[in-house]
């Protein structure tokens, strides 16, 4: 079964279940009187809502690429996550508005065994039914199911928090479901704040994977005439969708025919280990052809390291003929001035070797 039609098939029985669970709670609440337990309905519907959304969005997101989106629609997902996340806080600041008016207004909850029981399958049937939405959002790489997931975890505590306060309001006749009403409707905004920063992180772009970028750059360094890979960048157009772009390092012998060769088994190698597409891949060139040059990179790289934040320097190259010496830098975000330490790198290599021209670029740390 193809992704899109999984995450509608988990979308459709997610909206199924909440409807059900939100008719039951709605009776039970306006029979009893309980407002806990009517935004609980209330709030069910609010998930039924969002497994609309996200079979919407499963389907925008599928759509084949066209000449406006050359890369497709996948992003959309991300969008489908943001609006999940904004009911989830919508819910909960709703529910705290209500119970707010419920403590500065009591009423006194009328609780019956059958509206119980209910409320008591309705925990279950909701901690199931997270366990499984969120689970198949994490097998499919699906941030809207994961948002579903979550929240239907969020309402099992809701409800099994009505079935708290009911049980203190009948053994002690003291009702605290107004005032565990606003306990739990903070936590909902806090989850909702959450999973909407999430979201919102996903669709600025976030850095990639450890895991993946280590992969990917062994993977590549394992051909014979790879000494090294850096640089490297995805972008991600949706979820499982990467495009990016590496460099490696290669003899200064290599012949054109020969690096278009090697060029095109490292994409074929990418994309078939990780499903990624890598749109460029460029080069730096090695000396092989003067041994002075290993002697001098190793006196430079040990003045570039000693710098503060210096994480890495590669792409080293002697052109002796013009006296030009280039490399590429990376010094931590962490940094208090990047490009201030990156001048006085320069500077003090300047300083150390005159009768040379230093054409150095401040690279970004953009992948493990």
């Amino acid at each position: 079964m193809q992704r899109d039609q999984i995450i509608v098939r988990t979308s459709v029985i997610g909206i199924l279940a909440n409807v059900f669970l939100a008719a039951f709670k709605a009776v039970v609440g306006v029979v009893s009187g309980s407002i806990a337990i009517t935004l609980d309905a209330v709030n069910n519907l609010s998930d039924a809502l969002s497994s609309v959304i996200t079979i919407i969005g499963a389907k925008l997101a599928g759509k084949k690429p066209d000449k406006k989106h050359p890369y497709g629609y996948g992003r959309i997902e991300y969008i489908s996550a943001v609006l999940i996340s904004v009911i989830v806080l919508y819910a909960g600041v709703t529910s705290l508005v209500e119970s707010v008016k419920k403590i500065i207004h009591p009423e006194q909850p009328e609780y019956t065994p059958v509206g119980l029981a209910i409320i008591a399958v309705a925990v279950v049937v909701k901690i199931l039914l997270g366990r499984y939405v969120k689970g198949v959002g994490e097998k499919v790489n699906s941030d809207s199911l994961i948002a579903s997931g979550k929240d239907a975890m969020l309402d099992s505590v809701i409800s099994a928090s009505t079935l708290v306060a009911a049980g203190i309001y009948l053994a002690t006749r003291v009702s605290l479901e107004a005032w565990l009403g606003a306990v739990i409707s903070v936590v909902i905004i806090k989850s909702g704040i959450g999973m909407l920063s999430d979201s919102l992180s996903d669709i600025l772009g976030e850095r990639a994977e450890s895991g993946l970028s280590k992969g990917i750059k062994q993977a590549i360094c394992a051909f014979d005439e790879v000494h090294g890979a850096y640089d490297l960048l995805l972008h991600s157009y949706g979820p499982d969708r990467l495009l990016g772009s590496v460099h490696i390092e290669v003899p200064d012998t290599m012949t054109v025919d020969r690096l278009d060769r090697l060029e095109r088994d490292i994409a074929q190698k990418v994309y078939s280990e990780f499903g990624v597409i890598l749109t460029g891949v460029s080069v730096y060139s090695m000396n092989t052809r003067d041994d002075a040059a290993a002697r001098l990179q190793q006196d430079i790289r040990r003045t570039v390291m000693a710098h503060d934040h210096v994480l890495q320097m590669h792409g080293f190259y002697l052109d002796e003929a013009t006296k030009t010496i280039r490399f590429d830098v990376i010094i931590d975000f962490a940094a208090p001035d990047r490009v201030g330490e990156y001048r006085r790198i320069v500077e003090a290599l300047e300083r150390q070797y005159p009768g040379y021209t230093f054409a150095v670029a401040l690279d970004v740390d953009a992948s493990d």
